[in-house]
C-alpha cells in the first residue's frame, strides 16, 4: 500500500500517469487495428476519416484532442471522444495500481491488466469483438506473472481459469449465444489473474451492471430490444472493482454467514 512521502510521490505519481496515458494512446492504435488486421507496428497514425498521416503534434496524448478541438485538421471530421478518455482513464487507473499495491512485484500485473482491458474496451465497443490475438499476447505474461507472485492458495488460479471458462460455455450452450466466445476465453484468463473468488464476484457485478445499464438504455429508448451489446465493458469495470476491492466485496459477504 502506497504511503505518502511530499513531492517525490509525487513525482512518482505524475510520471506513472504520464506513462499511462502514453501507453493508453499506443492502445488505442492496437485496439482499432487488429480487428481489421491492419499493420500497426510500422506504419504511421492516420486519420481514419480521410486516411491523412499524422505529425507528431496531432499525437500527443490528450492535448492534442483539446488543441485540435476534437477535430481532424485536415477533413475537419470529429475525432472519436474515445481516443482522450481512452489516454486518460489508463493514466488514472495505473495511477490507482501504483497507490494500492507500491513498488511490489504485483504492480506488473495490475498494469498488465489494465493494459489488456484498455485495449478490450474500446474493440468491444468499436466491433464488439475481443480479439484471440490480444488475449493469446496477455496469457503467457500473466501465467508468468502468476508463478512468480502466485495467489493464496496457489490452485486457486487454475480453479478460476478453468471454472470461469466453464461457467460461461454452459451459458453460451444454454442460451444459444447469450454471450460470446469472446467473453468465455476473457473470464478464463481472468481467473488466472484474480483467482475463483474474485472471479466469480466479476461475474456477478458484470451481470448486475449488464442487466441494470441494459434496462435503463432501454427505458429511454437507447437501444431497442434485443438489439446485440458489447458486454465487455461491463466485464472490464467489473474487473477492475474485483481486482483492487474484492477482498472487501468478498469479506463483507461472508460475515452474513
Amino acid at each position: 500500500m502506497w504511503e505518502g512521502d511530499g513531492v517525490l510521490d509525487f513525482a512518482i505519481i505524475t510520471f506513472i500517469f504520464l506513462f499511462g496515458i502514453t501507453l493508453g494512446s499506443f492502445f488505442n492504435v492496437v485496439d482499432l487495428r487488429v480487428p481489421k488486421k491492419i499493420p500497426f507496428a510500422n506504419d504511421r497514425s492516420f486519420c481514419p476519416s480521410c486516411s491523412k498521416q499524422l505529425s507528431w503534434y496531432e499525437l500527443i496524448p490528450v492535448l492534442s484532442f483539446f488543441l485540435q478541438k476534437g477535430k481532424c485538421r485536415n477533413c475537419d471530421q470529429k475525432i472519436s471522444a474515445i481516443y482522450p478518455s481512452v489516454e486518460i482513464l489508463t493514466g488514472l487507473l495505473f495511477v490507482l495500481s501504483y497507490l494500492k499495491i507500491g513498488f511490489e512485484v504485483e504492480l506488473i500485473t495490475a498494469l498488465l491488466l489494465i493494459s489488456m482491458l484498455m485495449i478490450i474496451l474500446v474493440s468491444d465497443i468499436t466491433y464488439m469483438l475481443i480479439p484471440n490475438k490480444i488475449l493469446l499476447f496477455f496469457l503467457p505474461l500473466f501465467v508468468i506473472m502468476r508463478i512468480i507472485q502466485p495467489l493464496e492458495p496457489w490452485w486457486s488460479a487454475l480453479v478460476g481459469g478453468g471454472g470461469a471458462f466453464l461457467l460461461v460455455a454452459i451459458i453460451i450452450l444454454a442460451s444459444k449465444g447469450g454471450m460470446g466466445a469472446g467473453d468465455m476465453k476473457l473470464f478464463g484468463l481472468l481467473g488466472i489473474i484474480l483467482g475463483i473468488g474474485k472471479v466469480l464476484l466479476t461475474f456477478f457485478l458484470a451481470s448486475l451492471l449488464g442487466a441494470v445499464i441494459g434496462m435503463c438504455l432501454l427505458l429511454f429508448k437507447i437501444i431497442k430490444r434485443k438489439q446485440p451489446i458489447p458486454f465487455g465493458p461491463y466485464i472490464i469495470v467489473a474487473t477492475i472493482i474485483s481486482y483492487f476491492y474484492g477482498d472487501l466485496f468478498i469479506s463483507w459477504y461472508l460475515s452474513f454467514f
